[in-house]
């Protein structure tokens, strides 16, 4: 893949923290999936996370997404320690995430799957829906206004009532972008966006990633194995290897350092 643009002109470290993880770790039973791992994601950065297969990645989102709750270490959101969440109460502070398999409705259109990443933002309750005037119909038609918006973004146009199970596997990876963006996050993650794309597509999601990034100032952290993809998103990376963090840094610093390139690029070097 050619080289892309970098997300923005100010350097990642000289940002605010966003989200602060402090010596995370993860247990299943006696299996230690993370040890003891620490790192930042700074405001309107895009930060990958890197690593071989079973290196704890996904389990590493989960952690940030609230669907796994750490045994040891804390997590900080924009300045605050968070406490255990349920992943709904996670997506209420701001944070939005795709899943490395497609979790889309295949019967519903486009246009009705892209308007569920709306829930957080839906405040009237049931009675007012069904009545369907004044509050809550000015809700809807804002809501409305706001996913139109992103499927003109995402180039979607001519999709929007197609139902998502006729749809080809990368426009489905691009709907359920246009989904986690209709929530509006301040963090988005993005769990392996190029997996099983071919090269075009691959362009056309980084193109559209580097867009949210530029456009909307969203803070983006992602997994990825491709890392032609790594090195040219990414402001930082930070690779895991085992449960372990083993490098963290630009994508220049990553791909010089030995540990790294031993356990994840598999380069032998002096």
């Amino acid at each position: 893949m050619s080289a892309l643009p970098a997300a923005g002109p100010e350097a990642a470290p000289s940002r605010p923290v966003l989200m602060e993880l402090k010596n995370i770790t993860l247990r299943f039973g006696g299996v230690e999936a993370i040890k003891d791992i620490s790192f930042d994601i700074r405001e309107g950065e895009i930060r990958a996370i890197i690593g071989p297969n079973g290196a704890g990645k996904s389990s590493m989102l989960n952690v940030i997404s609230g669907f796994y709750h750490p045994q040891e270490g804390e997590v900080w959101f924009r300045g605050r320690r968070r406490p255990a969440m349920k992943p709904y109460q996670v997506a209420r502070l701001g944070i939005a995430r795709t899943f490395q398999n497609i979790a889309l409705f295949d019967g519903m259109s486009v246009l009705d799957n892209v308007m569920t990443g709306r829930i957080t933002h839906m405040k009237r309750g049931i009675f007012a829906q069904g009545v369907w005037k004044g509050p809550a119909e000015r809700e809807e038609v804002a809501n409305r206004e706001a996913v139109e918006r992103i499927i003109d973004f995402l180039e979607i146009q001519r999709i929007r009532k197609t139902p998502v199970g006729r749809l080809p596997y990368g426009l489905k990876k691009r709907v359920e972008l246009a989904r986690a963006l209709a929530a509006e996050p301040k963090l988005l993650l993005l769990d392996e966006p190029m997996a099983g794309m071919n090269v075009e597509e691959k362009e056309d999601m980084s193109r559209f990633i580097l867009d949210v990034n530029d456009e909307f100032g969203t803070t983006i952290a992602l997994i990825e194995h491709d890392m032609g993809v790594v090195m040219d998103l990414s402001d930082r990376v930070v690779v895991m290897d085992y449960g372990r963090k083993i490098g963290d840094g630009t994508p220049a610093e990553v791909r010089a350092n030995p540990e790294v390139i031993d356990a994840y690029l598999g380069v032998a070097h002096d």
